[in-house]
């Protein structure tokens, strides 16, 4: 609540901005930061040089000033250099744009900022300027065009010594990358705000400056009536989201080896436009608080990506430019993607079982970007295809698409496909397309969709520096939206770092070489690539090449093999063990730890295991965190949202651990422990689990019986209070001996940091008040220990 109320006072500060922005005779001072660079020569001061063409004469006065490290005489000529390509709209006569441009070149200098006192220097002459024109000074804009790690010292240097004056604004526009993940993202940001408010920060992704981007909330908002109904799991049938590109990464290399395609990519612009087609739709979408809600409600649902929703590849000639550009020696591999494809899946009403695909690459045979809705089709039509009418007929394809840009249309569109509904759009802005036989777009003629393409194209840079001056923040990155969208991306990111991607020769030539299928929540490549992927002695194994190792742990047997493959693995074996107590006692009971290692078993059973018989399931908890079952530390909220949500079990079979009695916590007279031991007893035959899934931690606990907290290890007792050493530190346990008594325990293991303690315990007796894992052994039972590579061997 406090940071919706700090946000609503952010959104009052950057309004009364605005206001402010909007005064006569207002002059702005605009400093490009980066001005020689790639970004400013593309793009940068022609959109600078929009802005003045559309502002010039309506109250404001106007200073640019490119500035960079390059000395003063040598970066006049770059700027100089890079100011000659400037261009004016097609409609402007010849005479007067040269006369706007030569305007706009006597209020353009470049500077070199390169230490405190330049900066405090440009802040005075500034002054200068505005005094002896008898101006007021509105505000200031400073677009960061420079690598990351050079903010913190250009804000503090903007900070300490050019920020305007009292009554006027600052606005700064920041380049992505915004960090390198969550952690490093976190750091940014928090340097960031030490210098600037929140609301005088403009995170600039430019994909939401075009206009096929930014068309798509006002699409879903004005055509409400036709989609209201369509746009849901009911009707969709998937959502593919696409930027290919035939360039490689060749100039570019120092930054694409740090970072990646899903990095530049897919973390950034085409999640972005994921939020924008997935979220719910505000009452207002021009109000920018509202949608920025509404997206941060998105990534809360959004379900966590492992290493089988992608799949990876690299062209051919990379890691040889990697070693040339960045002097690597002749046996270097580089394991960086430019090609990834993503599975993605969110977990609410609308969307739950919809994928959404995400896909992005370097060197592929044709550079377009898309969205495309597709929706299912439930028609069956007896009359052959020649007959169809493209407005009639519920057998043809039905889709929407916003086109993003290149490809064969070669520009910004939207199109409807016209057996769905005939959509509207702004007259002012969005024109019908005339039709162009012989071109078809995702199998269909461009006369089977209602085609609309923009009335005037605008480049994405030119609407973001007109929206960063009119003060519109819906078309920026927040901060929180920023680490939401980290947080998400950071584990898969984490998981693929060693991921040895798939080559391919780049270009017409990579055929059908990077199609890939997806089947649940798991993505993989349509054809297997036989060739060795890292050539040479000494290259790295992949998980393909290791089978499920069995084995022996502690007299007990142990099941190690990939993550993948062991998740896989113990999934297999549950549902054997369900089947089979269902058959011979009608209902199968399964007690479940909670933590971050079960995730992926969980999903893996939700999505993969449609023989399972939940119905006749009953659902336990192992251990439960002392906070309320809504908060998202409580094991229930983690089993909720990675199992229960996506299967069918009776509500009277889950058994949540009763810790939030009387609106207190684990409060002792309240008797949760005993209540939930009289419901085991009352439900569960001889107390005995069918199968128990418990976990190790690194200092030998399981469940939530630590090693210096000994209650639960001994004694009568079926359900005890712990305390934990590790936040929240409340906790409620089944005991040991309860434990024990299960037909069967598995107990899993996964990562590296893991294996210090598995080679601990390998060699320990029965000393459970040391190691209590080491007190799990079934009287009656199986124990099976399931361990991935990582935590086995190191």
């Amino acid at each position: 609540m406090c940071t919706w109320k700090m946000l609503t006072v952010a959104m009052c500060v950057a309004l009364l901005g605005c206001l402010q922005a909007q005064e006569p005779q207002g002059h702005v001072s605009i400093i490009l930061l980066g001005a020689t660079g790639d970004l400013a020569k593309k793009y940068l001061w022609q959109g600078l040089f929009q802005l003045y063409l559309d502002e010039a004469g309506k109250g404001h006065s106007f200073s640019f000033h490119g500035a960079a490290l390059t000395a003063p005489k040598q970066g006049q000529e770059l700027m100089a250099k890079a100011l000659e390509s400037l261009s004016c709209p097609k409609d402007m006569a010849p005479s007067h744009c040269a006369e706007h441009k030569d305007q706009f070149l006597r209020l353009s200098q470049y500077r070199q900022l390169k230490t405190t006192e330049d900066y405090r220097a440009l802040s005075k002459d500034i002054e200068a300027q505005i005094q002896h024109e008898g101006l007021r000074e509105a505000g200031r804009i400073f677009y960061f065009s420079v690598p990351p790690f050079a903010y913190a010292d250009i804000a503090r240097n903007i900070n300490s010594s050019c920020r305007p004056g009292p009554g006027a604004w600052l606005r700064v526009a920041l380049e992505k990358p915004f960090g390198h993940d969550h952690l490093s993202a976190q750091q940014l940001a928090t340097e960031l705000r030490s210098f600037f408010q929140e609301e005088e920060m403009s995170r600039v992704d430019h994909y939401l400056g075009k206009q096929a981007v930014a068309q798509i909330l006002p699409f879903r908002d004005q055509n409400r009536k036709a989609l209201d109904s369509l746009w849901n799991r009911h009707h969709v049938e998937r959502v593919e989201i696409v930027m290919k590109e035939t360039v490689d990464a060749a100039g570019r290399i120092s930054f694409y080896e740090e970072y990646g395609v899903i990095r530049d990519v897919l973390q950034n612009h085409l999640t972005e436009v994921l939020t924008l087609v997935a979220m719910e739709l505000p009452h207002n979408v021009s109000n920018a608080e509202a949608v920025l809600r509404h997206k941060l409600q998105v990534f809360q649902a959004l379900r966590g990506l492992q290493k089988g929703s992608a799949v990876v590849g690299q062209y051919q000639t990379y890691s040889q430019q990697v070693r040339r550009e960045l002097q690597k020696p002749d046996s270097f591999h580089s394991l960086t993607p430019t090609f990834a494809g993503i599975l993605v899946h969110i977990n609410n009403l609308r969307w739950e079982g919809v994928p959404f695909i995400l896909t992005s690459g370097k060197a592929l045979d044709e550079r377009v970007s898309y969205v495309r809705v597709l929706f299912k089709n439930r028609a069956f039509c007896v009359q052959s295809e020649k007959h169809w009418d493209a407005e009639q007929s519920q057998c043809l394809p039905r889709q929407i698409v916003f086109h993003i840009g290149h490809g064969d249309l070669g520009g910004p569109a939207v199109l409807v496909s016209r057996n769905l509904f005939r959509p509207s759009l702004p007259s002012e802005s969005w024109v019908e397309m005339e039709d162009r036989p012989g071109l078809r777009l995702f199998g269909r003629p461009l006369s089977d969709y209602y085609a609309y393409s923009p009335v005037r194209e605008r480049d994405a840079y030119s609407i973001l520096l007109a929206h960063i001056f009119h003060c519109r923040k819906d078309s920026f990155i927040t901060t929180e939206n920023l680490l939401a969208s980290w947080v998400f991306w950071t584990p898969v990111l984490d998981s693929l770092a060693h991921e040895v991607p798939r080559l391919y020769p780049g270009g017409a030539e990579n055929g059908h070489l990077l199609d890939f299928e997806f089947s649940g929540s798991q993505l993989s490549f349509s054809q297997q690539q036989l060739e060795q992927l890292v050539p040479g002695p000494g290259s790295v194994p992949v998980p393909s090449e290791f089978q499920v190792l069995r084995a022996k742990y502690r007299e007990s047997p142990l099941v190690s093999a990939w993550p993948e493959e062991l998740i896989s693995k113990l999934a297999d074996d549950i549902e054997a063990t369900a089947v089979r107590a269902v058959q011979h006692f009608g209902e199968f009971h399964l007690a479940l730890s909670g933590g971050s290692s079960p995730v992926a078993l969980f999903q893996q059973l939700a999505m993969g295991h449609y023989g399972f018989p939940w119905a006749h399931t009953h659902l336990w908890l192992v251990d439960e965190r002392c906070v309320p079952l809504s908060d998202p530390e409580s094991n229930f909220q983690g089993l909720q949202a990675h199992l229960l949500q996506h299967i069918r079990v009776p509500y009277y079979n889950i058994h949540p651990m009763p810790v939030h009695l009387h609106q207190r916590l684990c409060a002792e007279e309240d008797q949760g422990t005993q209540l939930y031991a009289r419901e085991i007893s009352a439900l569960v035959t001889n107390s005995s689990f069918d199968l128990v899934l418990l976990g190790m931690g690194t200092d030998g606990h399981t469940a939530s019986l630590f090693p210096q907290s000994p209650a639960g290890l001994d004694g009568e007792q079926l359900v005890v209070l712990t305390t934990s050493p590790f936040r929240p530190h409340h906790r409620m346990s089944l005991s040991l001996p309860l434990i024990n008594r299960a037909k069967k325990v598995a107990v899993l293991v996964m990562g590296k940091m893991k294996r210090e303690i598995t080679l601990l315990v390998s060699r320990v007796g029965h000393e459970p008040k040391k190691w209590p894992i080491s007190g799990v052994l079934p009287s009656s039972g199986q124990l099976v220990w399931y361990m991935d590579y990582e935590a086995f061997l190191g």
